[in-house]
């Protein structure tokens, strides 16, 4: 296989002419702010779903002020009207290309339940209204930037785009809907972390070259009508060679954390050899074919083969091209990006953000500008690989760390320039909040690897779990002058966390706002498999901790553990002991989710094939249980809100059906009473607690939105 080149540091460029320009204060979403920047026209115009928000967590920020740092003029249309291609004129035609995003969500997730209703709201518009988007944004915007500017080049991204860059299948049509590049008519789909290909796109263009020409872009995807000559192609069921599937981990087990090594040959002895899936001539340029569109759209377990070989090429330090046919062309894509170091992490997040929405938008309210205005984003990606979640589909798996000064930096512009400052920092985390430098110990290990998680089934010993530079950073935050309180409300990755006591103990003492987020999603072996999640004995390692630490420190605090209802592979029975289990540790789930098939995940391949693609897969595999239809989707719904009176009764039909009437009662060990409150009574739990009130003083469960990672 030949070695991934080193990239172009993405502050070294030669700038773009227009750099004399210099920054804008904001970036123009008129023809009048242009005028008033001096501007004739724009290099580049970015057309988002959101509103657009100069803050380094929305995307269109981070992308035009990066292009802007490299001298090129950036416009701004945000949540244009799609029912005409006129809105998309607003800023004029630019040089260079335009460049095709939803925001950051997806706009299906953004805009539907996990049952297909409708939202009326959008916490990412102005006003928390639900009409400023279509379905499928990036395919309607794109059709209308063709018909404004038929021969600008087009370019895709954001979360939407990444996640559909394959074959996918479509959870709102219910089918296999073909890569976004075809129905979107795009030159180039960038997906991932796209910093790298978007300025080097950039520059290319500036010289002159033709995006047709630009293929070799690491993090790219594109339509070829062949596979070039040169290019070994390798059939995927060829290469899907596993070996005998490990044994499962007893939950609480006590595991051995990797700083018990106290000699360097120990610790070199704790580094694991991988193996490669094949063995490929490192001379010799291979792109591997995985089953095309009309295959997987006939055969379910060729889709889960293909989601498998996927997922098995995200390193980008060993993931080799792939290429699938629709029809008579081929939709190829390159190998992932290289991950950004630190200092081009720093770089990006220190660009001149306002840290504001756009003056434009006045004193309107944006929900998920208010929520995030004084947090900092610490890093990037995670090697978590729960299934249900496509962080490592869209971020990857190595971990991309901003320094301790950079971030310290970012707090200290909070604390001077935001006039709603009051001394919180509401958040210091990312995608996962305890990820931050931790890696594998032998970057010879890692660029071979090929494991889907470095946490599952259990923590791999090649991984670095030491989490007390995260005290050292937390500890110097909020030591900082005007700075009162740092909570951390990203997700924690308790499994982790307990490798380093000390850093739990910082956490609980001094960064948690009365109630810390987990998120066990379930307690039976089964689901969790299937999730690639820990056993709950790692949440009772880290519950007995933080109840220690929260006693020490004379606070009363409380866990809130979140669940998943209807995950591939979990069966009625798996969600009545989920719901015994809530009842006898006394917690009502007030909001609760139901499990959402994301373009592109590896449970949503679970859930449209019934296979499983974390082993391999054949058409004599195994099949598991999958939950699709809306009564027993309600079903496993309503065991976690078991105290529900409006739940009872399929709750009791559903106890009965599985062989446990002994459930059904009025007696503290029952599960759900016998018969409903009368209207005029009022609503009690099967323990007898009144409905409206909390529950031995826990408190109900923050609402959490579907599409957001957690850990």
């Amino acid at each position: 296989m030949v070695p991934a080149p080193m990239p172009t540091p993405i502050f070294s460029y030669r700038k773009f002419w227009a750099e004399c320009f210099g920054p804008a204060p904001e970036l123009p979403m008129s023809r009048a702010e242009m005028d008033a920047l001096g501007w004739d026209s724009c290099d580049i115009i970015i057309v988002t779903g959101d509103a657009y928000v100069d803050h380094p967590s929305f995307g269109m920020a981070v992308i035009g002020r990066l292009l802007e740092a490299q001298g090129f003029r950036v416009g701004i249309i945000a949540q244009p009207n799609w029912t005409s291609a006129e809105p998309f004129t607003a800023l004029g035609k630019p040089n260079l290309f335009f460049g095709i995003a939803a925001g950051n969500m997806d706009s299906m997730i953004n805009r539907y339940t996990a049952d297909r209703k409708r939202r009326n709201d959008d916490a990412y518009t102005p006003g928390n209204t639900g009409d400023k988007r279509p379905d499928r944004a990036v395919i309607v915007y794109s059709q209308r930037v063709r018909e404004a500017y038929r021969d600008v080049p087009l370019v895709i991204g954001s979360i939407e785009a990444s996640l559909r860059r394959i074959a996918h299948y479509d959870y709102w049509s219910d089918k296999i809907r073909r890569s976004i590049l075809l129905d979107s008519r795009a030159d180039l789909l960038l997906y991932g972390n796209a910093e790298r290909a978007i300025v080097d796109v950039a520059h290319r263009l500036a010289q002159g070259e033709s995006i047709n020409t630009i293929r070799d872009l690491r993090g790219t995807a594109f339509v070829r009508k062949r596979v070039p000559d040169g290019w070994r192609v390798i059939d995927s069921t060829s290469i899907d060679v596993v070996g005998p599937v490990a044994a499962p981990i007893n939950p609480y087990q006590e595991t051995v954390s990797a700083s018990c090594a106290t000699t360097a040959t120990a610790a070199a002895e704790e580094i694991q050899p991988v193996t490669l899936l094949d063995q490929v001539d490192e001379e010799q340029q291979a792109v591997i074919r995985i089953p095309g569109y009309e295959q997987v759209k006939q055969d379910s377990a060729l889709y889960a083969h293909a989601s498998r070989i996927l997922h098995k090429e995200t390193n980008p330090y060993n993931a080799r091209p792939l290429v699938q046919a629709h029809g008579d062309r081929e939709v190829w894509l390159n190998s992932p990006p290289i991950p950004l170091e630190t200092e081009e992490l720093d770089w990006v997040f220190e660009l001149p953000y306002t840290r504001l929405p756009h003056t434009a938008y006045g004193d309107a309210s944006i929900p998920a500008y208010e929520m995030i205005r004084h947090s900092v984003n610490i890093m990037r990606g995670c090697f978590g690989g729960c299934t249900f979640c496509s962080i490592t589909e869209h971020e990857g798996r190595i971990i991309q760390n901003r320094s301790e000064d950079s971030i310290i930096r970012e707090v200290e512009k909070i604390r001077d320039t935001s006039p709603a400052f009051t001394g919180v920092i509401s958040d210091l985390g990312g995608p996962t909040a305890n990820m931050w430098r931790l890696a594998c110990k032998s970057k010879e290990v890692e660029a071979k690897c090929r494991k889907l998680s470095c946490v599952f089934p259990g923590i791999c010993k090649n991984l670095n779990t030491d989490q007390t530079p995260l005290i050292s950073l937390y500890r110097r935050a909020r030591e900082l002058d005007g700075v009162k309180k740092v909570l951390i409300a990203s997700g924690l990755r308790y499994d982790l966390a307990v490798e380093t006591p000390e850093y739990v103990e910082e956490l609980v003492t001094h960064h948690v706002g009365g109630y810390l987020k987990i998120a066990p999603e379930h307690t039976e072996d089964g689901p969790l498999d299937k999730m690639m999640k820990p056993g709950i004995g790692s949440y009772d390692r880290f519950k007995a901790m933080f109840e220690k630490y929260s006693k020490a420190a004379g606070k009363k605090q409380y866990l809130i553990p979140y669940f998943i209802a209807a995950h591939p592979g979990t069966s009625d029975r798996d969600m009545m002991n989920l719901a015994l289990w809530l009842k006898r540790n006394k917690y009502r789930a007030d909001q609760v989710q139901t499990f959402y098939p994301s373009p592109m995940a590896s449970a949503t391949a679970m859930y449209y094939s019934g296979k499983n693609p974390l082993k391999r897969v054949t058409h004599n595999s195994d099949t598991m249980p999958t939950v699709k239809g809306l009564s027993q989707r309600r079903l496993h719904k309503a065991f976690l809100r078991y105290h529900d009176p409006e739940n009872w009764p399929i709750l009791r039909t559903a106890l009965k059906k599985l062989g446990r009437a002994d459930l059904i009662g009025n007696g503290k060990l029952h599960l759900v009473p016998p018969r409903q409150p009368g209207k005029r009574h009022q609503r009690v739990s099967p323990d007898g607690t009144p409905f409206a009130t909390q529950h031995n003083g826990l408190p109900r469960t923050p609402k959490r939105r579907p599409g957001k990672s957690r850990a």
